[in-house]
């Protein structure tokens, strides 16, 4: 199974650029390279700010520039994001209450989509009621692998200017309820950050997705929130998302930029005795 997760595409920053603005140009190159890729996906989870400002004109257009995409669209909510009009624009989305979570399971895997929005705030959010939604549905899918989605990285990455405090009440909850089930779940994937990182937490592989808006500048020295210093803090480095492998036991992530670049190398004739050599080592 496939998975392709896309995050932070930002569609609204700047509705009024001609021809196109950046963020649906960049969003576009990376569908255009998702339609001509060789493998066949099964899903594409959306992990959030995939509007800028949450307004409905943003979600239809990102609903648009989706609509031919062929498998099922798993989105999440980001901080950017509205939940109404996320569920206009994507209506079949299900929802655990008010919160825009829930499991989809396939191929042995279950998937677990989570929300992490809270109206006004940047950073994420899980209240009481969603850690007993996640705490429940772990348990009762303890004997099945899974792999969990959110918005909101639970980890301290070291660029400061977007980092949480590491003792903050929802990465405590979320924490209370990941206690315990380090063995089912393979993987821990955000978004949020704008930057490719790895990381573990309670000892569970994490990865965060870079974006596909600009992404933020890798700087990891501490900000002065009252002296700016003139950093770079967000690149034009080329727009990227993430492919998750699942094959029934193991979880493999490969990331990929989408920009230009020239094949050095196609598998003629002449590279077939390093093929067999190579997969001959497997015996």
């Amino acid at each position: 199974m496939l998975i392709a997760q896309l995050t932070d595409i930002h569609i609204g920053f700047d509705p009024d650029a001609r021809p196109e603005e950046l963020n649906r140009t960049r969003f576009r190159a990376v569908l255009e390279r998702l339609k001509k890729a060789p493998h066949k996906l099964d899903y594409i989870v959306l992990s959030g700010d995939l509007t800028d400002h949450g307004d409905s004109e943003s979600f239809d257009k990102i609903a648009q520039i989706l609509s031919d995409m062929p498998c099922p669209l798993l989105p999440l909510v980001g901080n950017h994001d509205a939940r109404e009009a996320m569920l206009q624009a994507f209506p079949d989305t299900p929802c655990e209450g008010e919160f825009l979570q829930y499991v989809v399971e396939s191929d042995g895997l279950r998937i677990i989509c989570l929300d992490t929005f809270e109206a006004g705030r940047h950073g994420g959010a899980f209240c009481e009621r969603r850690c007993d939604w996640l705490r429940a549905e772990l348990g009762r899918g303890s004997d099945t692998p899974c792999v969990i989605f959110m918005h909101h990285p639970p980890i301290v990455s070291g660029i400061d200017w977007m980092d949480p405090a590491p003792d903050e009440p929802w990465i405590l909850r979320f924490a209370e309820a990941v206690e315990g089930h380090k063995d089912t779940i393979r993987a821990i994937h955000c978004g949020h950050l704008h930057r490719r990182v790895t990381a573990r937490f309670r000892d569970i592989p994490l990865g965060i997705t870079p974006s596909i808006a600009p992404l933020v500048a890798l700087d990891l020295r501490p900000i002065d929130e009252n002296r700016a210093d003139n950093r770079a803090l967000i690149t034009t480095e080329p727009a990227s998302y993430a492919l998750h492998y699942w094959d029934g036991s193991d979880l493999v992530t490969h990331y990929e930029s989408c920009g230009e670049w020239d094949v050095l190398a196609h598998y003629g004739e002449h590279l077939k005795p390093m093929v067999r050599e190579m997969k001959a080592e497997r015996r």
